[in-house]
């Protein structure tokens, strides 16, 4: 069962047509039409025609034949046996998909629960990427009476949804007394939060079918239940009162707030009563309900009743980042915001506190909340000093503290120049050819796979002589994400290519937009590929969705067609066009703009709306969708150094992020409704 689900998602991956575009023409002369003709069969499971592609390729010796073996075995691993993967070890060792192999054929062992191969197996996986063979593996050291307890938890609270090889170790682990009744009720409360429900039933089924079934109620009707159970009854009746109330929150947080302060429910132990007022304002906090920051003071208030100073509460990275925005987006009055965002930091693990966002934030609130005097002073100082760690020109939080800070922006110094031998080394790398010569045919998703395995371990100078053959051959992608893999020398020629500087530079132009934010938006996009395509079907350059394309062209005047998508030029025109509108639209704030171009204008129209004025920062920090907010801050922080690598006068991050948001205002134009 692993395997079937593993494979299948590898192939989807494999057959790049709905990814990242159509299948190159092959050349019929050089056996790569071999190679695309097995991709084919792939794709219909035709087992005779890959085995006849098998052959042919290997009578060609085509450099690619090792992915048509992995493919044609691959497609057949249900009924494989391990002679036959030993020898696909054999021939092609230290490869990319000799690794994936030994991956899928894991999975494939757990199913057939053939614990003596796997464990011969596991150690030579060297990726070893795959949670569910993590899982598996933790399980054969369970039987082999070694204590695996902490990983194995770890390694079941993080699962991002069920599946059959962590809820077997789980089930196992249970049943040996290794796991807890209490580990399975976190287990619960994190599937809960994260809304993954298949794992939540899988979790409940272990308790018992009483337990199971008074937890579905719970989950299924969490009104219902609460109304019956008030503040719980038996066994772990409190624990699926939290349940309910999450479950609750997370359509209603306003009805689940008032089902908290009614009498029964009140009765609940204090710890558990701030835990649920926690969930209560994360799911307010992302819907951007002004009680949000309240409840949250009000779940510490609880946590603090009957805890010592110093104790934190273990509620997760996403509760307490919600906490974080939930005061962010409060007026500034009486300083109400700093001291909630600084718990709620300060009680995150130390790996989470030293991302760049929380440090930024924290110490913006140490400085707000610094008193008079000596002590003050001392406060603003490390502020300083936390801002000064993260302080840099490449990034959103950087510029931010840079700027908090200062400091003028300077692009990084160039590397020293490669040597050719530095080049050769890399020309040198099969892996690396391979991968170029798969996205040449069309299949990019191998070829990215393959490019970045083969990454793997090699030192910065060839990190940099690795893009720049990948920059050399217009394969931009590989360019940026190699070379953003540097950390002592940057090269911001490769990070931030100026490619398609005309077209991009003479569209700006056209539609009244800094070429620096069209670059930082293209590069975020689609890292300059032509062919890009999601996986919900934007398109090209500027990941135009049919219907935005269709709609832009009528306005600009073009007589629409759906080859306009895909071509270069019109891409990036219609692309321009839109975004012009689109900022148009929103007072001309960027963060705005970027937020509207990811997840379409009426989400920033919303997110802005609810009385409050925020600074951009913030706002930005604020947005719902982990996805959007990320791309947002992408596309500013890129604008920044695009318009130093254009050579442009540019206006600071801050000065781009504009004035505060808030609701529109009242004079104000009416939106443009019909904008996709």
């Amino acid at each position: 069962m692993f395997t079937r689900i593993r494979f299948a998602c590898s192939a989807l991956a494999l057959m790049a047509a709905g990814a990242w575009g159509p299948v190159a023409a092959a050349a019929p002369d050089n056996g790569d039409d071999l190679v695309v003709r097995a991709r084919e069969a792939l794709n219909k499971r035709d087992a005779v025609a890959l085995a006849q592609a098998r052959t042919a390729v290997n009578q060609a010796r085509h450099p690619l034949a090792m992915w048509v073996e992995y493919w044609e075995l691959g497609n057949r691993l249900g009924t494989a046996r391990q002679a036959e993967l030993d020898a696909f070890y054999a021939r092609w060792p230290g490869s990319y998909v000799e690794d994936r192999l030994r991956n899928d054929w894991l999975l494939e062992l757990g199913t057939r629960r053939d614990w003596a191969n796997f464990r011969t197996e596991f150690p030579r996986f060297r990726m070893n990427d795959d949670r569910v063979v993590t899982c598996l593996s933790l399980l054969t050291r369970h039987l082999d009476g070694e204590d695996v307890r902490a990983p194995a938890l770890a390694a079941w609270l993080a699962q991002r949804d069920a599946d059959d090889g962590c809820m077997l170790m789980a089930r196992t682990l249970f049943e040996a007394g290794r796991f807890s009744e209490d580990d399975v009720w976190l287990e619960l409360r994190l599937s809960v939060e994260t809304n993954r429900l298949r794992a939540a039933r899988e979790a409940a089924a272990l308790l018992g079918k009483a337990a199971e079934a008074r937890v579905l109620e719970a989950l299924n009707d969490p009104a219902r239940h609460l109304a019956r159970a008030g503040a719980g009854s038996g066994a772990h009746g409190r624990d699926l009162v939290v349940l309910a109330v999450m479950r609750l929150a997370a359509a209603d947080p306003e009805r689940a707030a008032e089902t908290l302060q009614a009498p029964t429910t009140r009765r609940l132990p204090a710890a558990l009563e701030a835990t649920a007022w926690a969930h209560v304002a994360r799911e307010a906090a992302f819907k951007h309900l002004p009680a949000a920051a309240e409840h949250a003071r009000h779940a510490w208030r609880l946590w603090d009743r009957g805890h010592p100073p110093g104790k934190q509460p273990g509620w997760s990275d996403d509760v307490l980042a919600w906490h974080v925005r939930a005061a962010l987006r409060e007026p500034d009055g009486e300083r109400r915001r700093w001291p909630l965002v600084q718990r709620a930091i300060e009680a995150m693990p130390a790996a989470e506190q030293a991302r760049p966002a929380w440090v930024y934030w924290k110490a913006r609130a140490q400085s707000a909340m610094a008193p008079p005097g000596a002590e003050g002073e001392a406060a603003r100082a490390a502020a300083r000093a936390a801002l000064a760690g993260i302080a840099g020109p490449l990034d959103f939080y950087g510029l931010l503290a840079a700027e908090e800070l200062g400091q003028r922006f300077t692009l990084p110094p160039a590397p020293q120049a490669l040597t050719p031998a530095e080049r050769e080394a890399v020309r040198n790398r099969p892996g690396l050819a391979r991968a170029l010569q798969l996205i040449a045919l069309g299949l990019r998703s191998e070829g990215v796979r393959e490019w970045n395995f083969t990454l793997r371990g090699l030192p910065e100078r060839e990190l940099l002589a690795a893009a720049q053959w990948a920059c050399d051959g217009a394969v931009w992608d590989r360019c940026i994400n190699t070379s953003e893999r540097s950390r002592a020398e940057v090269d911001v020629g490769q990070r931030y290519p100026l490619a398609f500087r005309e077209q991009v530079t003479s569209t700006a132009q056209e539609t009244g937009l800094d070429a620096a934010l069209l670059f930082g938006l293209i590069r975020q996009e689609s890292r300059f590929i032509t062919d890009a395509r999601s996986g919900v079907g934007a398109s090209g350059l500027m990941q135009l969705m049919p219907a935005t394309a269709r709609w832009t062209a009528k306005k600009v005047g073009l007589a629409f067609r759906p080859a306009m998508v895909t071509d270069p030029q019109v891409n990036l025109q219609l692309g321009a066009a839109y975004l012009r509108r689109v900022l148009d639209d929103l007072d001309g704030s960027l963060a705005m703009a970027a937020a509207a171009y990811n997840a379409g204008p009426g989400r920033p129209r919303r997110w802005r709306e609810g009385g409050v004025v925020m600074e951009p920062a913030a706002w930005a920090e604020s947005i719902p969708f982990n996805e959007t907010r990320d791309y947002v801050q992408k596309v500013l922080a890129n604008s920044v150094a695009y318009a130093a690598v254009l050579g442009a006068p540019a206006p600071t991050l801050k000065q781009r992020l504009g004035a505060a948001i808030g609701p529109r205002a009242v004079d104000a134009p009416a939106p443009a409704r019909d904008l996709p």
